[in-house]
């Protein structure tokens, strides 16, 4: 069944944000934090039988100077053709970076494409090889979406979005990476991802917001029992006394606060008959995004999205993006 609203109120729905006043303050502290210590971004050589990609295991360094693993995948036949236009990409909720060939598409159609592991994650359905060094304060539930809940500067969003950030600064520190020519792209949690990259960092040439995970995380809270928002449900059952602190935190997160701010073009895609993500959390990030954009509606699929044919979507503007 179709779980919210109709189109034509999504098309218009445009929530009134939480936002805290030190939000921008907050983040310029925590990337200059972040930036105290040395990118120190290493591409190993990573053997492989993909004989037509090139496959590098990446290090860098992200929240606290923790290190965070990635893949850099690049045409063979673009070894000796220079710098070549990269995506970005981000992974969804309890997912890892997996294994090199999981990641063709973008290397297939003759661009290089740098995929972010996530820190504390991978144990679900794809691995990960990133631990998060950084416990939350206080108490959680299973998952990560209320780790550290009561304390914006100890949530594990922090830690990762931190990641996010300096991840789009080690693709581009590659010297066969364009950096002025740069996509993020993302789904579910990935898209969230996305979307904070692009209120963030600047100069990316384009997002791809692919049913957008942490936007308008109070209303999802109220209208999904779905996981992971089914983790915040129940975390707040028990701590009923503390449910203003809770989202006092989260409003740091929410991807309506990022999308106000972003001025990168972008590409949102929603299902209307996601649990997951609901659609009305989705337009309420797409509908106060402040960049160009569009948005790709799927009316009878839910978190899957466009799925391939998204995909065939992405591929067409990044050609036109990257010329």
């Amino acid at each position: 069944m179709f779980v919210d609203m109709p189109l034509d109120r999504l098309r218009t729905y445009l929530p009134e944000r939480r936002e805290p006043e030190d939000f921008d303050d907050f983040w310029s502290r925590t990337l200059a934090e972040a930036r105290e210590h040395d990118l120190g971004a290493e591409f190993r050589p990573y053997a492989t039988d993909l004989a037509m990609i090139d496959v590098f295991d990446v290090t860098f360094s992200g929240f606290g100077g923790h290190p965070v693993k990635g893949w850099l995948l690049r045409p063979v036949s673009a070894a000796r053709g220079g710098a070549l236009p990269c995506v970005v990409e981000f992974v969804g909720y309890n997912g890892g970076r997996g294994l090199p060939h999981d990641w063709l598409l973008w290397p297939s159609a003759g661009y290089a494409t740098f995929v972010m592991d996530t820190r504390g994650q991978g144990g679900g359905w794809r691995t990960g090889d990133t631990p998060d060094p950084a416990p939350g304060l206080g108490p959680e539930v299973p998952g990560k979406l209320t780790q550290g809940v009561f304390d914006p500067d100890g949530y594990y969003y922090r830690r990762l979005y931190t990641d996010v950030v300096r991840a789009v600064e080690a693709a581009r520190s590659h010297p066969g990476v364009d950096a002025d020519r740069i996509i993020v792209a993302g789904g579910s949690q990935g898209g969230g991802m996305a979307l904070a990259a692009a209120a963030l960092v600047p100069g990316i040439a384009h997002a791809f917001v692919n049913v957008p995970f942490m936007c308008h995380i109070r209303r999802a809270a109220e209208i999904t029992d779905e996981e992971p928002y089914a983790e915040l449900g129940r975390f707040c059952a028990t701590q009923r006394a503390r449910v203003d602190e809770v989202f006092a935190t989260l409003d740091y997160f929410d991807g309506m606060n990022f999308a106000v701010r972003a001025r990168t073009p972008a590409q949102f895609s929603v299902g209307l008959r996601d649990g997951v993500t609901p659609a009305s959390t989705v337009f309420a990030a797409y509908n106060h995004y402040a960049g160009p954009k569009d948005i790709s509606v799927w009316p009878f699929n839910g978190h899957e999205g466009g799925g391939t044919r998204q995909a065939l979507e992405m591929l067409g503007i990044a050609r036109k993006v990257f010329g």
